[in-house]
């Protein structure tokens, strides 16, 4: 891992990044330099957009910060493991919860799935956008995961591209060692899916459409039943681990 500048702010600015190039700051993210970080003209913040990497910028501005100018690229943009977070949404809370954990273990896409048992009809994109970028602020990360609009869950299957692994975590799996199992899989260059259902489980209709896809692994969490928002990070924690970019095969 490189080495971080953990001290300075973080900011995503939606604009363009490179040498003497002037972004100028939202009101919310001026009252967050000014009032919360009380900086002001002279100091200095990372900023990063998702595109061109991380650099550093000067805070520009008389009674308030309302400029930043761009002074060097302290990190290369880099590209997250092309592993999609697939979930049935969650209450308010827990879903933030959920989304930011998500960020934080290297989820590359979102996508909320409504199945029979999901408690959530309606997701809040805005939202979720909104805690991908806070999470990355605060986590040293530049590339944002993309947050999908939510759809049924049959319409998610029948859309995606079949050449992706599938990794199914279902509380009615028999209990396996799932990093053997994930050990044994075949990484594909098409991506992976990695499928947590909503805290009622899945129907068992949805269990059979499900387990008739192809390039699926089917594995259970360990042997006591999961949050859905714990079961995430256990999840994409495993996955990385075995498949993604923290190990041998990234």
């Amino acid at each position: 891992m490189p080495e971080l500048d953990f001290r300075s702010p973080r900011l995503f600015v939606d604009a363009p990044l490179g040498a003497g190039a002037t972004v100028a700051l939202e009101r919310d993210q001026s009252n967050y330099l000014g009032n919360v970080l009380r900086l002001g003209a002279g100091d200095s913040v990372l900023v990063f957009n998702g595109h061109d990497g991380e650099w550093r910028a000067e805070i520009g501005g008389r009674k308030r910060p309302d400029t930043l100018a761009i002074i060097t690229q302290t990190r290369a943009q880099d590209r997250l493991p092309d592993v999609a977070y697939v979930f049935a949404p969650l209450k308010h809370a827990r879903l933030d919860y959920m989304v930011q954990k998500a960020v934080e273990m290297g989820a590359a896409r979102l996508v909320p799935v409504l199945t029979r048992f999901t408690q959530v009809s309606r997701v809040n994109g805005e939202r979720m956008r909104a805690n991908v970028v806070e999470a990355a602020e605060q986590c040293g990360i530049i590339s944002l995961a993309e947050v999908a609009d939510p759809l049924p869950l049959e319409r998610f299957l029948a859309g995606r591209d079949q050449a992706r692994l599938l990794v199914f975590c279902d509380e009615a799996a028999e209990v396996a060692n799932p990093v053997q199992a994930l050990q044994a899989a075949t990484a594909t260059k098409a991506g992976i899916d990695v499928l947590i259902g909503p805290e009622g489980g899945f129907a068992e209709e949805e269990r059979a459409l499900l387990l008739r896809q192809p390039s699926i692994l089917r594995l259970a969490l360990g042997p006591r039943i999961l949050r859905a928002d714990t079961a995430a990070v256990a999840a994409l924690a495993l996955v990385q681990a075995a498949l993604g970019d923290w190990g041998a095969n990234s």
